[in-house]
């Protein structure tokens, strides 16, 4: 597993601490936290720690001379990492990263190419991540649309750390909303054939039930007509449909780059006795008690507002025992940590399913539910009213095909999971700086252009070796700077399930390119600082690519 500069000045701190214990400049000290920040300004260094105000206060003596001691025992290291260090009042170690190291990292970035900021572990922890799980009862709208990008990004960010993920994505298709929807649609089959009708009166009204009607018209209609029950024809036509909404959903789903392992169908918790078999667990944890017939699980015990009912009183399982079943099934599966991303309307959810994980012997800390905030898209400077049933929707396919899969995934992916989302489509669709997405692309683009000019004027782009000294200005430093924390950022993302925070340093090392071509000349009359500007810029393209591919936005080459 390769190390972060993080990692790298954690161990050199330790080992500088190790050192002043060893020479008796400092007490022995059992194991010290080290943390080790971002300065605010660039003035205060490219790290800091306060370990210095940390040990002062554990061992009554001055936060400024134990950070002398320690700056001291550092640069006796040698490290080739650290070009100079500072204290500032009251006690930071302030570090500067060496220029010979950003040289260094330029070369380890096009060495590694597509796998700088990526890891490898010798033992993977194991993810499930489940998100989406939009109701099989129609298209996915923009709301499962930013589910799908926030959920794959995570993923994604997961893997370039290390970890292994199965993507899953949970269908509803048992209960009520199913049994309308196959009433929905059977009623607009009766309709197409000119037969006498009764729309539900809490059916969906959408004009994709029409096109699933005609679809089981053409398809289906003897196995229709051979059921002479009511109840037999309703199940018929929503079993259907839910093969159609579903296979719809998988469609554009791929389309948006986003393929899950698995679809697990609630159904067959029900069909194979799964249920059951999660409530008797759950029964002989002890947190289960019968009230008027109903079966009640103890879910206060684990900080619910409410004990919740899970069986009622004819024997049925509610919905909530459905979801600890399949919550049960992934436990047994043998994840090391369970995601679940919800949208803003389940937050009340949360803790009578994380009282139930932990009532089936999973560990707390291994389960998580991320709620992803509301997006509200907006056209003309209004909110898009969105039902499902009303047939009142934007959906994802109509996003991607409106302005693309690329800019609808930034859009989704830019803001944090916490935030609401206002996808503006005007700004979406505009082919200028001010979409943040072009923006990004156009550097990228920009550099492939600059590397095709080098070639037809003969320049040789294979970059062995470059003198750093003609990369010594603010804006070449700032750049390898920022590319050198390139796979901290990654690290960091995905510890924290943070995706935004990668479309965010994206468009700083953006910004830092752009503002390097209007400074400085890349293509010049001098051989060997022309040599330093390519071997900056095929580093910037590598970032850039490496970052937009684990967003799931294309790096075009022309534009």
């Amino acid at each position: 597993m390769k190390a972060n500069i993080k990692e790298l000045l954690y161990e050199l701190i330790e080992n500088a601490i190790y050192e002043a214990v060893k020479s008796g400049e400092l007490p022995e000290i059992p194991h010290p936290k080290i943390k080790i920040e971002y300065p605010k300004e660039a003035k205060f260094g490219d790290y800091s720690t306060p370990i210095a105000l940390e040990l002062a206060k554990l061992l009554k003596r001055s936060p400024m001379e134990i950070g002398e001691i320690i700056k001291n025992k550092l640069l006796s290291l040698n490290s080739n990492i650290i070009g100079n260090i500072e204290i500032a009042k009251p006690g930071f170690i302030n570090i500067f990263i060496s220029i010979g190291y950003l040289k260094d990292t330029i070369f380890q970035i096009l060495r590694e190419g597509y796998n700088f900021g990526r890891r490898t572990k010798e033992n993977p922890m194991r993810y499930n991540i489940e998100f989406v799980s939009a109701n099989p009862t129609g298209p996915l709208n923009v709301v499962s649309a930013r589910a799908a990008a926030i959920g794959d990004t995570i993923s994604n960010l997961i893997e370039a750390a290390g970890d292994i993920v199965d993507r899953e994505f949970y269908v509803n298709d048992y209960g009520n909303q199913v049994n309308l929807l196959g009433q929905s649609v059977l009623a607009r089959i009766r309709e197409l054939k000119g037969e006498d009708f009764i729309f539900p009166e809490e059916g969906y009204h959408g004009e994709y039930i029409k096109d699933i009607a005609a679809w089981i018209i053409d398809n289906f209609s003897s196995q229709l007509n051979s059921l002479e029950d009511e109840n037999a024809r309703i199940e018929f036509a929503a079993q259907k449909a839910v093969e159609f909404n579903v296979a719809t959903q998988q469609r554009d789903l791929a389309a948006f780059n986003v393929n899950f392992k698995r679809w697990f169908r609630e159904s067959s918790l029900h069909l194979s006795g799964e249920v059951e078999k999660a409530f008797e667990k759950l029964e002989a944890s002890g947190y289960i008690y019968t009230e008027d017939g109903k079966k009640i699980f103890k879910s206060t015990a684990f900080g619910d507002d409410k004990d919740r009912v899970v069986v009622r009183e004819d024997g049925r399982p509610t919905y909530l025992m459905a979801d600890i079943a399949y919550h049960y099934d992934k436990i047994q599966r043998g994840y090391d940590k369970i995601i679940d991303i919800w949208g803003p309307d389940h937050h009340g959810y949360i803790a009578r399913l994380s009282g139930a994980v932990q009532a089936l012997g999973y560990e707390k800390s291994k389960f998580q539910v991320l709620i992803a905030q509301q997006v509200n898209l907006i056209m003309d400077g209004e909110a898009v009213k969105m039902s499902k049933r009303l047939g009142k929707f934007s959906t994802m396919k109509e996003l991607i095909d409106e302005i693309g899969v690329d800019v609808s995934r930034y859009f989704f992916i830019m803001r944090s999971l916490d935030s609401h989302l206002d996808f503006d489509l005007g700004l979406a669709k505009r082919n200028s700086s001010e979409n943040p997405v072009f923006y990004l692309q156009y550097a990228h683009a920009r550099i492939c252009s600059i590397f095709r000019e080098a070639q037809k004027r003969g320049i040789n782009t294979e970059i062995s070796d470059f003198d750093i000294a003609h990369l010594d200005n603010p804006e070449a430093i700032t750049l390898m700077k920022l590319m050198s924390k390139y796979p901290e950022e990654i690290l960091d993302a995905a510890m924290t399930y943070e995706p935004h925070k990668i479309a965010t340093f994206l468009m700083r090392l953006a910004q830092g390119y752009h503002r390097f071509y209007t400074e400085h000349r890349i293509l010049s009359d001098d051989a060997e600082k022309t040599k330093a500007a390519l071997a900056l810029c095929k580093a910037i393209v590598v970032v850039l690519k490496n970052g937009l591919n684990i967003l799931g936005v294309s790096a075009p080459e022309v534009m």
